[in-house]
């Protein structure tokens, strides 16, 4: 028999992903019918896995270690060896339930083969060396990353900590209450302002998007902030409404202002100009800012241990700017 008390870590769970996370090798029909015949219990009293567990919480599995062990995995990356821990100067915003860190270029948000490093990766070896997670909590709820960034757009990377943390952000992101604002520079004198809609297809071989008049509805809010005429360049506030791949990036090369650096979308000529000139090696597009909804007590149809992550996070702005401001 083996004994898990719920912890900040497991605290907005239903039990049965909890037990999924537990026994990662196990199949649903398992669960559930050790939960039928109470070989897993909730607070000594049968359960059916709906129930959302509250932190002093006692699951107990009346298994054998051996059937236990059978369907566990480790809960650390097979090259925990090789990552590294993200920078203490890139974390631009920490609590209990979530973390916010500066994703550089050049790294991917999450890895797509078994043997990448993403900032997901070091995410996790950060909270490991810090204390904040260990190889035992893993087994229950591991961290991850809730947006995703392209790899050579630097920024904003939001991960959950908890799975309140990692809920309330995915719902947020889903239902687009977060507001996401980027940072761009582009090529010749922009006049834009305002919201502008286009359509937009992927091709999934070429991993390239289009725009043109079929495909998803992309929004995207553009405001000028500065143009320098000197380098024919303009420095744009870009908010993010639709979150679609390559979005901002097709989006600008369309209306004929191409991302400077950008290789897929960009100017051939004009990348190469400010590479030989002004060694730009990447993409000039930055996720700067995220401003948080305001938590509407009297729509409060919350769980209660993301109701807290909604109050704590209310109306906050988050601002890589003003972060550097500090440092």
């Amino acid at each position: 028999m083996q004994e898990i008390v719920i912890t900040k870590n497991e605290e907005g769970y239903k039990l049965k992903k909890l037990c999924k996370n537990y026994l990662s090798e196990a199949p649903d029909s398992f669960i559930y019918k050790m939960l039928r015949k109470k070989n897993i219990k909730l607070n000594g009293k049968k359960a059916d896995g709906s129930e959302i567990l509250e932190k002093g919480d006692i699951v107990n599995f009346y298994l054998s270690d051996e059937t236990i062990q059978s369907f566990q995995k480790s809960g650390v990356t097979n090259n925990r060896e090789k990552v590294s821990s993200v920078r203490a100067e890139d974390i631009i915003y920490e609590d209990e339930d979530i973390i916010i860190v500066n994703k550089p270029s050049g790294i991917l948000s999450q890895k797509s083969k078994a043997d990448d490093i993403s900032i997901n990766e070091m995410i996790l070896q950060y909270l490991l060396d810090n204390g904040k997670i260990n190889n035992e909590s893993l087994m229950t709820f591991k961290p991850s990353v809730c947006n995703r960034l392209d790899r050579n757009t630097s920024g904003l990377i939001l991960a959950g900590k908890t799975p309140a943390g990692s809920k309330y952000l995915s719902q947020i992101i889903k239902n687009r209450s977060i507001r996401k604002y980027y940072q761009a520079v582009v090529k010749g004198q922009a006049k834009l302002k305002g919201i502008y809609k286009a359509h937009l297809t992927k091709d999934e071989n070429n991993n390239q998007v289009d725009i043109s008049d079929k495909g998803f509805i992309i929004e995207t809010g553009f405001e000028v902030l500065e143009y320098n005429k000197e380098l024919d360049i303009t420095y744009l506030r870009v908010e993010l409404i639709t979150g679609k791949s390559h979005q901002i990036r097709a989006h600008l090369a369309h209306l004929g202002y191409p991302i400077i650096g950008d290789t897929k979308y960009g100017n051939k000529n004009t990348n190469e100009y400010f590479r030989k000139n002004y060694k730009i090696k990447s993409q000039m597009l930055t996720a700067y800012e995220v401003i948080f909804p305001h938590f509407d007590v009297s729509e409060d149809t919350c769980e209660d241990a993301i109701a807290k992550v909604a109050r704590r996070l209310s109306g906050k702005n988050v601002n890589i700017n003003k972060y550097l401001e500090r440092i």
